[in-house]
């Protein structure tokens, strides 16, 4: 593939850096198993509340009128649904930190992401994260990876709070927190639209065909299969400034 050029590149998390397998078949699992005990065990807690506030909207009630256990049985209906709710983030990622940090869970990344991002750190590009899972959740993800710690090589993580993926206006959110036009952040991605929002947005984009992901017959975005393939060039000041 052509090797863009970007001041940022800015990476989605899973089947992108992350085999999609340790997200559905590991950290889902681990956190339906827990977050009863979870729920019980912090009533009044910042995270609780906040879901307990979200189901309620939901079915147009107060959250008073949510007890325990209607709020636990409608979070593990958000979980088998895959629901991209920020508030089920935030408390999934609550879970996890447990599992990390007593040293029984190890996130994967795929091997070709480290040396890539340590080399395009190198070029100057700043890297960042925009995913569907909490900050707290994406930070503890790439803190506990069986590469090591690869946390300190992002300057920033995004999640929903800055908007669904699926929209461009997100995209415009994530590159004006980073200090850049749109047209020099990179987003990678391994669905489609997500890129389709990033591009509406003014973002390259290059879709990522890890296995499983399936190609487009009339791909609208570049495509790798690793970040390997992906000769990134740096977008200096100069290149910036002149006129196209």
């Amino acid at each position: 593939m052509a090797a863009p050029s970007a001041r940022a590149v800015v990476v989605d998390v899973e089947g992108t850096t992350t085999d999609v397998r340790f997200v559905h078949d590991t950290l889902f699992p681990l956190a339906r198993r827990e977050l009863p005990a979870y729920v019980a065990a912090h009533p009044g807690s910042p995270e609780v509340e906040a879901a307990r506030s979200a189901v309620a909207r939901e079915r147009g009630l107060g959250a008073e009128a949510v007890g325990q256990d209607e709020l636990t049985a409608a979070l593990l209906a958000w979980i088998d649904a895959d629901r991209k709710e920020t508030a089920l983030k935030a408390l999934q990622g609550k879970i996890w930190r447990s599992a990390y940090e007593s040293g029984g869970l190890r996130s994967h990344v795929y091997p070709d992401v480290e040396p890539a991002l340590r080399r395009w750190r190198d070029l100057g590009v700043t890297l960042a994260v925009f995913s569907s899972g909490s900050v707290e959740a994406q930070r503890l993800l790439f803190r506990h990876t069986t590469s090591g710690d690869l946390s300190g090589l992002f300057a920033a993580f995004f999640d929903t709070t800055t908007g669904p993926k699926r929209e461009p206006a997100a995209y415009q959110r994530i590159a004006a927190a980073l200090g850049l036009p749109p047209g020099d952040v990179l987003f990678l991605s391994d669905i489609v639209a997500e890129l389709d929002a990033a591009a509406a947005a003014g973002m390259r984009t290059v879709q990522l065909l890890r296995p499983g992901t399936a190609r487009d017959a009339e791909p609208r975005h570049a495509v790798a299969e690793r970040f390997d393939e992906i000769a990134l060039q740096a977008l200096s000041d100069e290149r910036r400034e002149r006129p196209a």
